[in-house]
């Protein structure tokens, strides 16, 4: 019976812990976080990507793009804020996709990502994100 008591104890223990480091999903039903850091805006990897169509999903920043390689599977994939907010109407903020891309193969992969943009929210009830490595943007209404 102690055994049994010990084994349930560890596999709760087990269970009940989680990374946050590695965890990109959010409560809000995006793939991913979006990271607010002017250093990182400015030095994460930017590998050759091609972003096709950005469209907001509720909370939700939906990015289309591509980039050449095997299957994408082992891409590592941000969607990085500069952390400064231009003070216009509507204010702006300035994001890039950053892509770490060591696949060396020959195909080129479209992939679909969504990012949780509620930390993004400033003053007012919207704000213009510029996806600088797209030379697009969209209106962020909430």
């Amino acid at each position: 019976m102690k055994h049994l008591l010990t084994l349930t104890l560890i596999g709760f223990i087990l269970l009940s812990c989680s990374n946050d480091d590695n965890d990109n999903s959010n409560s809000n039903g995006c793939d991913r976080k979006t990271v607010i850091s002017s250093e990182q805006y400015t030095s994460a990897p930017s590998d050759k990507l091609t972003i096709n169509s950005l469209a907001i999903e509720g909370n939700c920043l939906k990015i289309n793009f591509s980039s050449g390689g095997c299957s994408g599977e082992s891409w590592e994939l941000k969607l990085i804020d500069s952390g400064v907010v231009l003070e216009s109407n509507p204010p702006q903020r300035n994001l890039r996709l950053s892509l770490k891309n060591e696949e060396l193969c020959e195909a080129y992969i479209t992939k679909e990502l969504t990012f949780d943009i509620t930390n993004l929210q400033v003053d007012g009830n919207r704000v213009q994100l510029n996806i600088t490595n797209s030379g697009e943007g969209v209106l962020y209404g909430y």
